[in-house]
């Protein structure tokens, strides 16, 4: 039924162009951009990414870490996703839009760095600096707190400790210098022990898949919505090895919500470059 429809169409559009009617042309195209969930014109998640029929977002607080992540910036529609030395990803079919924010001079902010980064973006943008802190590896436990009092990290080997005698101080080139030590030092493992389980049911926006491990992977849920039957749908964020800007990924497995992927009957979530359980799920 599907290949006969698209096969009308195209008998259509041929016969439009043959008649070289440009108000029927326009009505076509029109026809097309209403299938599409996709507003090349948007500037925000939750302004280029459109809901499938039938589903709907709820209203956000917009002091809440979940509005901070639906209202994020994207660049440029059809925009390519580079690395952090300049370069092209070598896959460029695997996101549909891609967030306006950097990736750095350093082959650091991979996947789990990324998930990081939002969230301590959003609690710095909220000046709620005592609740920045992440887990090394080892465990030793990085606060922004401590960091913004002069105090800086020294690691010699497996040994970790605050030393005083740097300036103090909460300016951005300093939060920035506190990220690049937490990417240098944290990553899936760490972030994986660190965060709370969470069940399908309970997903909410800024929640994270992530498997710890070397290599591990984790992808951030950025936007989420769901349909008078209980069934949810979400956006997935990632970043990637090597260090890359942070997309918003496509859904190969079910083009009828793409780029959404679905919690029904959900076991498996096969993202284009990683495989996830339900059990992966998390939260800060």
């Amino acid at each position: 039924m599907l290949n006969q429809l698209k096969y009308t169409l195209i008998v259509i559009i041929i016969f439009v162009s043959c008649k070289k009617d440009p108000v029927s042309k326009l009505a076509i195209s029109s026809l097309f951009a209403q299938e599409s969930l996709i507003n090349p014109l948007g500037k925000t998640i939750k302004t280029r990414i459109n809901t499938p029929k039938g589903f709907y977002r709820d209203s956000l607080q917009e002091n809440s870490f979940q509005y901070f992540l639906q209202n994020f910036s994207l660049k440029e529609h059809d925009t390519k996703v580079h690395l952090y030395d300049g370069n092209l990803k070598n896959r460029q079919d695997v996101h549909e839009a891609i967030l306006d924010i950097s990736v750095g001079k350093r082959d650091l902010q991979q996947c789990a760095d990324a998930t990081m980064r939002l969230r301590a973006e959003y609690l710095y943008l909220k000046k709620a600096y005592d609740s920045i802190h992440f887990n090394f590896t080892n465990g030793f436990n990085a606060e922004f707190s401590k960091w913004r009092k002069g105090q800086r990290i020294s690691v010699k080997g497996n040994k970790v400790n605050w030393v005083n005698g740097a300036e103090k101080g909460d300016s951005r080139k300093s939060f920035d210098n506190y990220l690049t030590m937490v990417f240098s030092y944290a990553g899936t493992l760490s972030l994986a022990k660190e965060m709370k389980k969470i069940s399908i049911e309970k997903m909410q926006i800024g929640d994270v898949f992530i498997k710890g491990g070397s290599p591990g992977h984790a992808v951030i849920i950025i936007d989420l919505a769901k349909n008078n039957k209980g069934e949810k749908i979400f956006l997935l964020a990632q970043s990637y090895m090597p260090a890359q800007e942070i997309h918003v990924l496509k859904n190969f497995n079910n083009q009828k919500i793409a780029p959404w992927y679905s919690t029904k009957n959900l076991e498996i979530l096969q993202t284009p470059e990683w495989k996830f359980t339900k059990d992966n799920l998390r939260r800060f």
